[in-house]
This record gives C-alpha cells, structure tokens and sequence, in this order.
C-alpha cells in the first residue's frame, strides 16, 4: 500500500493514539470494552447468536408475532451492553477491562426481565403476560421497574447521563403531572405507576415500540451489512478509488477527502468514526498540500457526517421516518437525493475557495490509473447498486439488505480465492472466519442503537399518555403568533424556532433519538401550519444530524481536532463554516410548496429548476462562509450575498428574482473591487 493509503505512526500528531481509540473516545457511543479470552468469546458467540436470530426473522418470522419477536431481542441484546460496555470512566493503561461481578449480576437480571414476558413460569407465557394488558400483576410491574432500571443505565453506559436523565423527567411528568397547576397546559390527571409500565412493558409501544422495531427490523441488518463490506475490503477500496479519481491538482486533496468521506459512510454507518477513519489517511495528504490543521479537521468532519444522511444506506433515523409515514425505505432514500447531493456539493464550493485561499499545493500520491482501481474493485459498489435495485422491484428493505450482504460476502469469496497464497481451502477458512466476525461485530456495533430505541420507547410512550406533544407543538406555534399575525411570518418563525430546538436537542442526545423527540413535538407544531410529513420529516431529520457538527459540543468535529492536532474550537467553527449551506438548506423544504421538489415529490420541470436556484443559493452561502470568489470576498461583497443566498431558498419566483438581485450586485462588486485590485497591483510592481 502506498504512502498516501496509511501514512506512518509518525506522521500522526504526537498526542493521537490509534485511529479508532479516537472513534470511540468522540462518537456520540462510548467505547466498548476490551475483553479477555472467555469472556470476549462468550459475547462473541451471543452477538453471533443474535444476528441469526435476527436473519431467521427475515425469513421465517416468529409465528407469535412482531411484539413476541422484540421481548426476544432485547431479552437477548440489553444483558450484551452490561457485558460490553463498562460503567464509567475510560480503561487505565494495562487494567483488566473484563466485566465486573455488578455486570454480571446486571446481565443476569437484564436477562431475567427481558424473557419474563415469554417465560412459562413467573409471566405465565406470552398469551397469558398479553391478557393482563391494562391490570398487570405485582411481579409485572416489579420485572416492568427493573427493565426500565436497566434500559436506562444501559444508555447511560453507551452514550453518556442526557438522555436518560431525560428519560426519568418524562416519566416523572407523566406520574407528578396531577400536581402541576391545572390551568397550565400540559397539566393532566396523572399516570398511575402501574400504568405507566403497562404502557412500557405490556403495550406494543414503550420499549416494543416503533423505535425498537426499526432497531432489531432494519438497523442490526444494515450494521451487518456494514460489516460484511468492511471485511470484503471495501474501506480500503473506496478510499484508493477517491484518491486515484482526482489525480495531481491542488483542489485533488480536498476532493477526495469529500468522496471518500462518502463513500466510507456506507461501510461505518457512523460520522464521527468515518471522519476518524478518513482523518488517519488523509491528513498527512492535506498537511501536505497546505491545509491548516482546523481547515482539514472541519473539512474530515463535514465529510464524515454526511454519510449518515447519504443514500444507499442512511442513518438510523431514516428507517423510523419509513415506519412513521408508512413509506417504503426506497421513497425515503428518493428523498434524500436532493439534499446530499446540496450537502456535499457546498462542501466542494468550499473546497475550491481553500485550495485558492491557502494556496495549496498539487501532492503526488502514487495511486495509479483510476480505471484500473475500479476494474479490480469495483465490484464493491455492485452490492450497494442492489440494495437500490431490490427497493424498486418491492422487496422489503430488510431482505434487500439480506440480499446485498449475501452478494457483498459471495465477492469477498471470489476474492479471496484470487488472491489466495495457501491454497482455495486455506481462501475459504479465511473468508467464512471473516463473515463470521462480521456478523458478531455487526451486532455489537449496534447495541447501543439498540439501547438509545429502547430508551427513546420510554419518552414516546409518555408523551402519548399524556398529550405532551401536542401542548407543546401548540406553545410553538403560539410563540410565533404572539410575535407576528402574518402567515408567512408565523410559518417562517415556526421553522426557524424548530431548527433551532432540533439543533440544540442534538447537542444533547444521539442524532437517533433526537429525531424520535422531535418527530412527537415539534412535527405536529409544522403539521398543523400546512406543512406535509415528507418536508417535515426531512427537515427534523437533517437537523438532528448537523447537530453532530454543531459548536460546542461537535462531536465529530472533536474526534477530527485529534487526529490532525489542530484547536478543538477552531476545528468546529471550521465544520460549521462547510456545512453552514447544508444548515439552511432543509429550511426550504418547509416554507413554500416549491420545497417539495426538493424531496423529488413535483414534476421534472419544477425540479429543474428548483434544483438550480438552490445551487446558486448554495453557491452563494459558500461565498459568504468560504470568503472566495476570482480573489478574497471583501465584507461588502459578502453582505450582499448573504441576504441573496436567503431569498433564494424561499422558492418563490418574486422572492427568488429578489435574490438573483442581490447575487448579480455582490458578482458585479467583486469583479469590480477585484480589477481595482489587480489594476493596484500593477502599478506598485512598475
């Protein structure tokens, strides 16, 4: 492998340790333990055990139905993550990390409560358990307390203290809520303990809920799939193929940490660890073509965090956005198009603008012919193409993704046998050992997924037992009529209050969970101003995932900050200065009908060109945050820009004529201030 591909430990900054110690260390998960023999093999063999659980569910489904199917799997994951994950603080250097004799015992317990429902004794059975629906028994309620105990100390150990805290605050509003004032609001009768964990334990919502059923339906399946691609190769190929791609300019580093940040996300599924993944690669690249550390550790950032938001395989959220709407995950995906390609094409605007700013250098990097790549790789982009290619032809997503995994793991055989140097028998004990660590590493890679739809089960319930979102929708909603009677005005302050409630939930909670909360509060408060579920939905959606590159906590931007040895801060002011385009586009989807070809939901004709206003909009917004345009932008230049750029994602054509405006001014200043410029520059050389 070449220089360019895995740069040597020292060209990493002195303070970096491995590239996914860091991962771990930032993401929005905390790092999972590591293990010695037995125990390590125990987990091993349960997460494998789970993922053929979950494969048979694609198949040959339970005959006791989705609910019977869930009580399995989170009785079967929940005791994994006390296993796995430590309960505080980070592994001192040459500590033992296996689990303590409380892990143990919490594993026990975890186990206990979670088969309780299907159990003969104890539960009585399945059907016995269901028909006490509404009047649970003491032992009920007691196992229903401790499943809720252990959910949430379970998310406590996978990402951090907000969201259970968040957690027990709607519990307590649903069961304090008689004592609040009752001519507030959100004031209600009350929920009876008991209640309560029917509504968690015994309903088909709380825990079995809709966040839980995506979890153990969609999102295990596609953390395998991940898996299986990492193990075929796939990582190494997309970052070569990006590398090769752009050949020798000095816009080529930046470019390829763009498309590799891309293609990288259908194999992590995480933003923080794909701009790790990237981050050790490219930086030595980017360092040498002359990008400031902040520059490059914002640009790995924003790279990295639109993988979660690109097609084929998006996050998890998008998945629950699926379930909630009843649309097929190939609609969501549609929609999804538009927006990505807005995403990562200001991150290039910004990209050209710094190559010319910090006048950065061409960097030989010894890849080679790209066709070449792509003739011996390129299959790795097949088991992708079918995921698309299956979602058309109406098969389900969980067994399109069943079926790509098979066609991503029959290729890595093929290679394998290839490239075999001990003989086909030696390729294929290699390739079936590998695909058996996927699919374990698949599972464990996605407890705490499975932790945060578990807990987030706990607030959806809640809020429907006690109408809490729509009260506070309602007091959305009033905030911007107290400030304005207008329509427009109230819908365009509505938006704005609602990007920046996600943005600041998302600084809390993972981005999965804050759709979830956001979707049960704020998307009613849109709905009720006209606004249509796609353009809602897709609006809470992105914001819940910029959030992630949001000062001040930035996650990804943090983990960037580490491996490029630049300052914390700087490196998130410089990931929201890329992604800031991306920021404002989502709030077009909301304001006017026109957003809806935005999400492909018009005709050609109308996408066209509502595709082409938003890119000058975004062009326009990269101006103003990138500060290029022919030369350096001066403020005044700027200025005019920034209410173009503004006008022209409210997709009207007499507000949109109003921006073109202001553009065509800021353009026509540049290129005079720039000619002054040159004209100055002449006459102090003679």
């Amino acid at each position: 492998m070449s220089r360019a591909t895995r740069p040597d430990r020292e060209e990493l900054p002195d303070d970096t340790t491995d590239p996914g110690e860091i991962a771990a260390t930032h993401d929005e998960e905390k790092p999972a333990r590591r293990l010695s023999r037995r125990p390590e093999l125990l987990v091993y063999l349960a997460a494998l055990a789970v993922a053929l659980l979950v494969l048979r569910q694609v198949f040959f489904p339970l005959t006791k139905g989705n609910q019977f199917y869930l009580v399995i799997f989170l009785g079967c994951t929940l005791p994994l993550v006390f296993l796995s994950y430590r309960p505080g603080g980070r592994r001192g250097s040459g500590e033992r990390d296996d689990p303590g004799w409380y892990d143990w015992v919490l594993s026990a317990l975890a186990l206990l409560v979670g088969f309780y429902p299907v159990l003969p004794f104890g539960s009585g059975g399945f059907d016995a358990f269901l028909d006490r629906q509404g009047s649970l028994s003491g032992l009920d309620i007691l196992a229903g307390s401790l499943l809720l105990l252990l959910v949430l100390e379970a998310t406590r150990r996978t990402t951090g203290w907000i969201l259970p805290v968040i957690c027990v605050a709607f519990v307590g509003f649903a069961y304090y809520g008689g004592f609040l004032p009752q001519h507030w609001g959100i004031a209600h009768a009350g929920v009876d303990f008991g209640q309560i964990v029917n509504a968690l334990y015994n309903d088909a919502s709380g825990f079995y809920g809709t966040p839980l059923d995506v979890a153990a339906s969609y999102i295990v399946l596609f953390t395998l799939y991940g898996a299986v691609l990492s193990a075929s190769g796939a990582g190494q190929f997309f970052v070569d193929f990006s590398f090769a791609a752009f050949k020798r300019s000095r816009t080529a580093p930046g470019r390829t940490a763009v498309l590799s940040g891309f293609l990288l996300g259908t194999v992590s599924g995480s933003g923080t660890a794909t701009a790790v993944s990237l981050g050790s690669i490219t930086w030595p690249i980017l360092r040498r073509a002359g990008y400031p550390k902040e520059n490059a550790g914002g640009l790995l950032a924003a790279s990295g965090i639109g993988a979660i938001l690109s097609p084929p395989t998006l996050g998890a959220a998008a998945f629950i956005i699926a379930e909630y709407l009843q649309t097929s995950y190939l609609t969501v995906l549609i929609w999804a198009c538009v927006p990505t390609l807005l995403y990562y094409l200001g991150i290039v605007f910004s990209v050209e603008a710094d190559a010319r700013r910090f006048g950065a250098e061409a960097v030989d990097t010894e890849h080679g012919s790209a066709w070449r790549i792509l003739l011996r790789g390129g299959y790795h982009f097949l088991s992708l193409a079918i995921i698309v290619v299956f979602l058309a032809m109406n098969i389900p997503p969980f067994a399109a993704v069943v079926y790509a995994t098979g066609v991503a793991a029959l290729f890595a055989l093929v290679s394998n046998l290839v490239r075999a140097t001990g003989g086909p028998g030696r390729a294929v004990l290699d390739w079936a050992r590998s695909m058996v660590d996927a699919l374990s590493l698949g599972v464990r890679g996605a407890l705490p997924v499975v932790a945060v739809c578990a807990a987030a089960g706990i607030i959806t319930s809640t809020i429907t037992k006690t109408g809490l979102g729509q009260e506070l929708a309602d007091a959305l909603v009033q905030a911007a009529h107290a400030l304005s009677s207008d329509p427009t005005v109230i819908l365009v302050l509505t938006v704005v209050f609602s990007a920046l409630a996600v943005g600041v939930l998302g600084l809390a909670v993972p981005v999965t969970a804050s759709f979830i909360i956001a979707w049960v509060v704020i998307g009613p408060a849109l709905g009720a101003l006209g606004v249509a579920d796609a353009e809602r939905a897709m609006f809470i959606f992105y914001y819940a995932v910029l959030s992630e590159v949001t000062p001040p906590t930035a996650l990804a931007a943090v983990a960037a900050a580490a491996i490029t040895g630049g300052r914390v801060i700087s490196t998130m002011m410089q990931a929201w200065k890329y992604t800031l385009p991306a920021f404002l586009v989502p709030i077009a989807f909301v304001l006017t009908d026109n957003g809806a070809a935005l999400l492909l939901q018009a005709d050609a004709v109308t996408v066209l060109w509502v595709l082409a206003v938003s890119v000058v909009a975004v062009g326009a917004l990269s101006v103003v945050t990138g500060g290029w345009l022919f030369g350096p932008v001066p403020a005044l230049v700027r200025v005019l820009f920034a209410p173009g750029a503004l006008c022209l994602l409210y997709l009207e054509p007499p507000v949109i004529a109003v921006g073109l405006g202001f553009c065509v001014l800021g353009l026509l200043a540049q290129l005079v201030l720039r000619r002054k410029a040159k004209f100055k520059e002449e006459l102090d050389a003679d």
